[in-house]
């Protein structure tokens, strides 16, 4: 059951949230409750044979990080780490074998000449979620975490259907203290009007931005980027990076939203990232509860930037190489994630070299080096999406040298009476009028050219709606919120946009389409 389908917003949603609002006046149990077993139907309404491995998964990561809390209670430290050991190689087993036998299987076939057959796997839905939370929740224990014995707010927190199709990845710690005074900290009014307004912000981003532009996207990936000219290959790697950005915001913007109904506060997970004047930054801006994950329970035990630039580096590499893995069982992933590993070393570098030469800060306040940081952070970002959504390095290879113009390039039919004058000139350069496709091309370019002005120049969701805090926003974010006289507020005009939007996001869902971090 997808957030943009007519299911969820006129039958599933709806009624939970009117039996919730009843509910919720007899006690914080039966709130809880009925956010538990409304998740458990969401969960099953996909795939009701994969209930148990969630229900064993919650009980038993649930079980061991009680036992580890009773054993750090009486100081039995080596108790804790086994325990810790244990329950994270469980995990982890239990993710490895849905998501990446079939992966190992074909590159051990691939690399031995082997033809091992293993029956295809299906993927359980939010896995790579829940899994990474549940290890972080033990890791927190093991660090000094106390949470006080209630399986009930365990299961909410991991089975919460607003994040159980692509996150944000939660911490317990962010969500338990809300489960608590559950029924007694709410303002249903002002928490239904705002998370309604996040949602249909997020419903429009999703069904009209997203999946408008998603048929330019297909084509010049599936050609496997053979003879595909400049302008095409330009024009469909370019509408697969707005499209990625408004369908995963899109849909974060929704699970804020939906948790908001609630009365429960999400961490945000985008903060116009694509705005970033480098690559860490737009990791700090970029999926953020998942880099938040990444720093805090991989590169900082692996040591971090503790032991000396060269160790730094290779954490970085290794955080960022097991960062691809998890988005995906195929190398291209992980040639994406050590693309933005290497990223990130030449970014440090670059700091360290120009906080040596003193040139660091004045560069920062330079509006025109700053513009032109964020078009290089930007097209290194789009170079990586290439093989984050190729289906192979031939693909991803091929589309690669035609944005080079190795392919040379073919100005669409609809310029031709503008530029037909500089024909001449322009073939000298190599560029010649061809008579393909130059109405679909020039469609693609008006789409991206809309949507990069939505993302460069609008303000972003929790900047609209910063005086309600829409969200939590983790330490580290590094874009501020911007304080807009016209911010969005309780008021009839305001209603109406939101009702504008709203009608806009359900009238534009016209297909089944599922969110594109769903299979991660």
């Amino acid at each position: 059951m997808l957030f943009n389908s007519h299911l969820f917003l006129f039958v599933f949603f709806p009624a939970v949230l009117a039996f919730y609002s009843v509910v919720s006046r007899y006690g914080r149990t039966a709130a809880l409750s009925t956010l538990l077993v409304a998740s458990l139907f969401f969960y099953a309404w996909w795939d009701v044979r994969f209930l148990p491995l969630l229900g064993l998964s919650i009980l038993g990561n649930y079980a061991i990080g009680v036992m580890m809390t009773r054993a750090a209670s009486r100081e039995r430290d080596g108790t804790v780490r086994i325990l810790l050991t244990l329950g994270v190689t469980l995990n982890l087993l239990v993710l490895g074998f849905f998501k990446y036998t079939n992966f190992f299987v074909k590159t051990l076939d691939a690399a031995a000449g082997t033809n091992i057959f293993v029956a295809h796997i299906i993927l359980p839905l939010g896995i790579s979620f829940f899994t990474f939370e549940q290890i972080g929740y033990l890791i927190d224990i093991r660090r000094g975490h106390v949470y006080r014995p209630d399986i009930l707010s365990y299961a909410v927190f991991v089975s919460f259907f607003p994040r159980l199709v692509a996150g944000p990845i939660l911490r317990y710690s962010e969500i338990e203290p809300q489960l608590g005074p559950l029924n007694r900290a709410r303002k249903p009014l002002s928490d239904l009007a705002i998370g309604l307004s996040i949602f249909v912000i997020g419903l429009c981003k999703k069904s009209f931005l997203a999946d408008g532009i998603a048929p330019h996207v297909g084509a010049v990936f599936t050609s496997s980027g053979q003879h595909v000219d400049f302008f095409f290959a330009w024009g469909g790697v370019l509408a697969y990076t707005f499209q990625l950005y408004f369908d995963f915001s899109g849909y974060s913007d929704m699970a804020i939203g939906i948790a908001r109904c609630f009365g429960i506060k999400f961490p945000v997970n985008f903060l116009s990232p694509y705005k970033a004047a480098n690559i860490i930054e737009f990791w700090r801006c970029w999926h953020m509860t998942l880099s938040r994950f990444l720093r805090d329970y991989l590169y900082i035990p692996l040591g971090g930037g503790r032991r000396g630039s060269v160790r730094r580096y290779a954490n970085l590499l290794l955080t960022m190489l097991l960062g691809g893995l998890w988005h995906g069982a195929n190398w291209t992933f992980v040639c994406w994630g050590g693309l933005h590993g290497l990223y990130l070393i030449i970014n440090h570098g670059w700091d360290a070299l120009m906080r040596r030469a003193g040139a660091s800060a004045s560069l920062q306040v330079n509006a025109a080096w700053r513009f032109f940081a964020r078009l290089l952070t930007f097209l290194a970002v789009v170079v990586a999406w290439v093989f984050f959504r190729s289906p192979d390095f031939t693909t991803a290879a091929n589309l690669l040298n035609s944005m080079a113009g190795g392919e040379g390039a073919s100005l669409p039919n609809a310029l031709l009476g503008i530029l037909g004058r500089f024909q001449s000139g322009l073939a000298l350069l190599g560029i010649n009028f061809g008579t393909g496709s130059g109405r679909e091309i020039v469609s693609t370019y008006c789409w991206i050219a809309a949507l990069a002005f939505i993302a460069f120049a609008l303000p972003n969701t929790q900047e609209l709606l910063s005086r309600f805090q829409p969200g939590l926003l983790p330490s580290g974010a590094q874009h501020p919120i911007r304080l807009l006289a016209w911010r969005w507020s309780l008021t009839p005009g305001w209603a109406v946009a939101a009702g504008a939007l709203a009608f806009l996001g359900i009238i534009s869902i016209t297909r089944v389409s599922e969110f594109l971090y769903w299979q991660f």
